[in-house]
């Protein structure tokens, strides 16, 4: 009676097509085929591998978790198979130990395949619920708005530092709103210089307050220093008004 064959089956994901390839317990080759990412076209995959197996173990690797790889681990789970993640820097630094030179998908997925097969200490993928990839997503999306803000400040900051440094260094736009408002409406110091004081809302009363008509009280927010500092720089450096420009539409 001949032993039961054990298959491992690589796959190197990709946005359009994976390619996937199975070895046997020597190593050998048994499928190496490129197969468009899409349901049919994997379902027909899995198939082939479970019949080539002809009822026997079949250990299944991928070298993402997320992204072009979910169709396959979702179709894997529902088939109730075992699949493996071997990361992709794992991979990169396997492939250095096989014959071929260059990244290529077939010997990539050759190299998942074997690393699935010799690593024993690599934990199956568990299928996710419903609540973890919500938390997942929402979490994603916070940490992308999170980065957004920080670079949309620090661009700012950049901006500020070319022609007016002392009102770059006087504020934490991390922190205020009313520093990115009083942005919206002056960013160099000429600009601060015709606003004055009293429009600025740093003395009792004015007739037109601009900042505190917007929400925002000029002593409390910091405007009496950043008026100071405008009435201390009087050159005008060369791309000031595209930097203030800028600013303002960012502000």
């Amino acid at each position: 009676m001949g032993r039961v064959p054990e298959l491992w089956a690589g796959t190197d994901a990709g946005k359009a097509a994976d390619h996937c390839t199975v070895i046997d317990r020597d190593g050998t080759k048994a499928l190496s085929r490129r197969v468009p990412n899409n349901e049919p076209e994997l379902l027909e995959l899995v198939g082939e591998v479970l019949a080539r197996a002809e009822d026997g173990p079949v250990t299944w690797a991928i070298d993402v978790n997320v992204g072009g790889g979910a169709l396959l681990m979702t179709l894997l789970a529902s088939h109730g198979q075992r699949l493996l993640y071997i990361p992709g820097r794992t991979v990169h630094h396997a492939s250095r130990r096989y014959q071929g030179d260059g990244k290529i998908d077939a010997k990539d997925a050759y190299v998942i395949a074997d690393q699935a097969w010799t690593l024993r200490d690599v934990q199956p993928l568990q299928e996710w619920d419903e609540i973890a990839v919500d938390l997942k997503i929402l979490t994603a999306r916070r940490y992308d708005l999170a980065a957004d803000r920080t670079r949309a400040i620090n661009w700012k900051r950049a901006q500020l530092l070319k022609h007016f440094p002392a009102l770059e260094r006087g504020f934490d736009y991390a922190a205020s709103k009313a520093a990115l408002v009083l942005l919206t409406g002056h960013q160099s110091p000429p600009g601060l210089r015709r606003i004055g004081s009293r429009r600025l809302g740093l003395v009792e009363e004015p007739q037109h307050p601009w900042l505190p008509g917007h929400g925002r009280c000029g002593r409390r927010c910091g405007a009496g220093p950043a008026h100071r500092r405008g009435r201390g720089e009087n050159c005008c450096g060369c791309g000031q008004n595209p930097g203030q420009g800028r600013c303002w539409r960012w502000a």
